[in-house]
């Protein structure tokens, strides 16, 4: 949630959120002082269930208090402070929200003609939005950017019923019925429609509610606020929409239309015998009509496959992380230096604000020659570029920095990754034979270097690490009176910074630690001047009984299900989709044929990504499947729920050419944009059907009349709800601001 950095001007620091090992080091710059300074930093992360908010604010109160009670000399400072991209994401998110109500109630207001029509609409909206706050704080739910998200999609929804009612009494009020009349009659007719319409649109969300692992945790949440807006929605249109209506509508002959209203009705009236020409021909061709859909049903199943499949947009939360690496035999102290000249070139650009760098083994960093860069970025308000531009100019600027290799990745809100990786995606290769995974590891990794598709393609097998043995002549040594245990306290005091003594003072303690002088510590032959002391109180120089061997070893040897193992990280290329690499990848290794004991698979966002893939058909199955058997329960008809979800088709064809016109793969958040779309184009069929089925049972008409009939009494409401939810979602399409890549695919 937050960093916390304490810092003095010569206070040597060690870092790290897990305790560290060996040598470590950590490094800070801040606006207030820009130029690196050691450091000790404290990462704090909030505990499962507590609110990241509320935890921050907190500590924030504390940090006076903490500046008090130390040193003038070290200064306390907030290093990075996540809960600043979350509340301007939802300060966007509540923008968009008032909106998009904003929006939604003018298209009522043009369909309507009428300021007393449109406020009835428009009371609804806010309150099936309150009554949604209210059971989301009953449920333990926080309005978080996916809760927000729903709820701001969900206008586009609740204002459906609500119309619905208003244009139905509406009409009977044009008929020349008093309004209570009216209000009475218009919900009577009305009121199977609107259950139907919000019982098979929580039907839709179902499937949601079930989807597993991680991907189906995430979601859960904004499928039930969805679905908790809807049903209120229509408790409201039934009750207190028909009220309104009966109250507040006037009648017929005291209506006057403004001049907008007027000017709008005209060029509507235009549209609708528009419309009723064109009706007419599709009814007349009925055969060709029923190819044309078919064919829509071809080219959709055509355009899933072609499209490029993602996992979770990029988002720019304002942080960048960096994962550092040097040559496997980097002393500690050239591995400072590295760090510190690719800290300085992050440090130059203008995008950056702070940097955090820190070297040493630890939980995070599995070797000496590893280390780590936070980068914070200033506000997304304050920098014209992106986080994906940056981390490209980053690149280059780094590029001449000789000696490490910077990896950099953005930082992300939804992750599924567990473990602290060079790249955003890995693929991990097992083998039980080392040897075997030594020699394959580097032919796969050459080849996947060769792929367009991907990015800064590295491997975790480091075998060329540097080794000293000190190889002992147990005869000279046994001669010279030299023993095991002499030699071992003699090198532990030289180079294992042995604690001695501890020096207290009225403040503090210090440990006093044995050591060689650091430039005695950085040269082999400096083992030449140690000297063991022997059994007859002699000292003996080590090249007297012993000599210096020096071999390559492994930095680290990993093990993925108690196999030895070797993980790749990748990053794709730009304009690349996920899909699109994971297919690169496959092809290569099937290519190379690997031995038959060696296996490989994707892991973390790559992993849950292959999972959420293949279970995506399953999903718009399920969802379309729980339609039809609701829809056929309301209808007691195995016909009719076909005939309502026939328009599915063109639908999904426009949903996927609207992706593949604006350069956007089909991940997750539009996988939930197609699902909530099943809800949205069955509901314009399901009016049409009512008032059909209505026809034939009470007006005896034939079954082409019935639905000519209701087409053209249904396409005003058609029209106004379909408006509403489009106009719903552009500004979340067109939304920039923080955390907009999260919603913008929905």
């Amino acid at each position: 949630a937050i960093e916390a950095v304490s810092a003095a001007g010569a206070t040597a620091g060690s870092a790290g959120s897990t305790g560290s090992t060996g040598s470590s080091g950590a490094t800070v710059a801040t606006p207030g002082a820009p130029q690196l300074r050691r450091a000790i930093i404290v990462n704090v992360q909030r505990q499962p269930g507590a609110n990241i908010i509320e935890v921050t604010d907190q500590i924030k109160q504390l940090l006076p208090q903490l500046r008090a009670s130390m040193p003038q000399a070290i200064d306390v400072d907030v290093l990075a402070d996540r809960t600043e991209t979350v509340r301007a994401s939802v300060h966007d998110v509540q923008f968009t929200l008032l909106l998009t109500i904003g929006l939604v109630v003018g298209v009522i207001y043009l369909f309507l003609g009428s300021v007393r029509a449109t406020i009835i609409p428009g009371v609804a909206v806010p309150l099936s939005l309150i009554g949604t706050f209210g059971v989301m704080k009953l449920w333990g739910f926080s309005l978080d950017n996916l809760s927000l998200m729903a709820l701001t999609i969900s206008t586009g929804f609740v204002v459906d019923d609500a119309i619905v009612m208003v244009e139905n009494v509406a009409r009977f009020i044009e008929r020349g019925e008093k309004p209570f009349q009216a209000a009475i009659h218009g919900a009577k007719q009305i009121g199977f429609t609107i259950v139907s319409l919000t019982v098979s649109l929580v039907a839709v969300l179902i499937p949601l509610l079930f989807m597993g692992g991680l991907v189906g945790r995430l979601f859960n949440e904004f499928a039930v606020t969805l679905a908790i807006a809807i049903v209120i929605s229509a408790i409201l249109s039934l009750t207190l929409t028909a009220m309104m209506c009966a109250w507040i509508l006037k009648p017929h002959s005291e209506q006057k239309p403004g001049f907008l209203a007027r000017g709008f009705e005209r060029g509507f009236a235009a549209i609708g015998r528009f419309y009723d020409r064109t009706l007419k021909v599709v009814l007349r061709h009925q055969r060709t009509t029923l190819l044309v859909t078919l064919a829509t049903v071809a080219a959709t199943g055509l355009l899933a496959v072609h499209v490029p499949k993602g996992f979770f947009p990029v988002e720019d939360t304002g942080m960048i992380v960096g994962v550092t690496e040097a040559a496997p035999d980097v002393s500690f102290t050239k591995m400072m230096e590295l760090q510190q000249r690719a800290a300085e070139a992050v440090l130059g650009d203008p995008d950056v604000a702070t940097v955090s760098s820190f070297i040493g083994a630890d939980g995070t960093n599995p070797t000496q020659n590893s280390g780590r860069l936070s980068i914070a970025l200033v506000a997304r308000d304050d920098r014209d570029a992106d986080v994906t531009e940056i981390i490209a100019r980053l690149r280059d600027k780094l590029d001449h920095v000789q000696g490490i290799t910077v990896y950099l990745q953005p930082v992300q809100d939804l992750t599924v990754d567990a473990r602290i990786a060079r790249t955003q995606y890995q693929y991990t290769i097992e083998d039980p034979d080392p040897d075997e995974l030594a020699a394959w590891a580097p032919r796969i990794v050459e080849e996947l270097r060769r792929l367009p598709e991907l990015r800064d393609v590295a491997s975790d097998q480091q075998t060329a690490g540097l080794e000293l043995h000190v190889a002992v002549d147990r005869d000279s040594a046994a001669r010279l009176g030299i023993t095991a245990q002499a030699l071992d306290d003699t090198l532990y005091d030289a180079f294992g910074q042995r604690i001695v003594s501890t020096t207290f003072t009225q403040l503090n303690q210090y440990r006093i630690i044995l050591e060689l002088r650091p430039e005695d510590r950085e040269n082999v032959d400096s083992l030449d001047r140690i000297y063991v002391r022997s059994t007859s109180g002699g000292a003996i120089p080590l090249s007297a009984f012993a000599r210096l061997e020096t071999r390559s070893v492994a930095l680290a040897i990993a093990h993925q299900s108690q196999f030895p193992s070797v993980t790749l990280s990748f990053n794709t290329a730009p304009g690349v989709s996920l899909g699109e690499a994971t297919e690169a990848i496959d092809g290569v290794v099937a290519r190379l044929d690997p031995p038959p004991a060696m296996r490989a698979e994707f892991q973390g966002a790559a992993a849950v990504f292959r999972e959420s893939l293949a279970s995506q058909p399953f999903l718009i199955l399920a969802a379309l499947l729980t339609v039809y058997i609701v829809l056929g329960v309301l209808y007691e008809s195995y016909i009719h729920p076909i005939t309502i979800l026939s328009t599915l088709p063109s639908a999904g064809v426009g949903a996927i050419l609207a992706l593949e016109l604006t350069g956007k793969p089909f991940d997750v958040i539009s996988l939930i944009g197609i699902v909530l779309l099943i809800g949205i184009v069955k509901k314009n069929a399901i009016m049409m059907i009512d008032f059909a089925l209505e026809a034939e049972r009470e007006q005896q008409m034939s079954p082409e009349e019935s639905i000519y009939q209701a087409c053209l009494l249904r396409f005003r409401p058609i029209m106004m709800t379909t408006m509403a939810a489009l106009l719903g979602a552009i500004p979340l399409a067109l939304g920039s601001g923080t955390g907009a890549e999260l919603r913008r695919p929905l």
